[in-house]
């Protein structure tokens, strides 16, 4: 099944990872669990890029609601093609979503998944308004 990616989305980070055996489930495929794992990274990795991984003396994203939409299985050997986008940001969120794709068929989507994430000050436990200049590269 090939997904179309809304206008309305960003595409902010793509990141290729090796399918490791260890992530296979007794039933020969990637456990569901995995999935978000592998969408985990693709959010910490492009928080990396932008100089925004999330500091507990300071300030930074929360995941408050996270999904994933399984439509082919993936299975070892094999790497999967990570795509991140953002969209949607108010006053203190924003949404961030990613496709799952095999490098070696591309634009083939074997999942689908993202989060609601919230900008929060974690000293304080409170969410507060996005940075501006975080605002500027989630916005499409």
């Amino acid at each position: 099944m090939k997904i179309v990616i809304p206008e309305h989305k960003k595409l902010v980070f793509e990141m290729t990872m090796p399918i490791r055996w260890g992530d296979m489930d007794s039933m020969g495929h990637v456990n569901n669990a995995t999935y978000f794992r592998y969408l985990e990274t693709a959010r910490i990795d492009w928080l990396h890029t932008i100089n925004a991984v999330p500091d507990p003396k300071k300030e930074g994203i929360v995941i408050i609601n996270a999904f994933c939409n399984f439509y082919k299985q993936l299975e070892y050997p094999g790497d999967v093609r990570l795509k991140m986008y953002t969209s949607d940001p108010a006053r203190t969120t924003f949404e961030t979503w990613g496709t799952m794709e095999r490098v070696d068929q591309p634009g083939v989507i074997y999942a689908a998944g993202g989060a609601t994430t919230i900008w929060v000050d974690f000293p304080k436990q409170k969410a507060i308004d996005l940075p501006d200049w975080m605002r500027k590269i989630v916005t499409p």
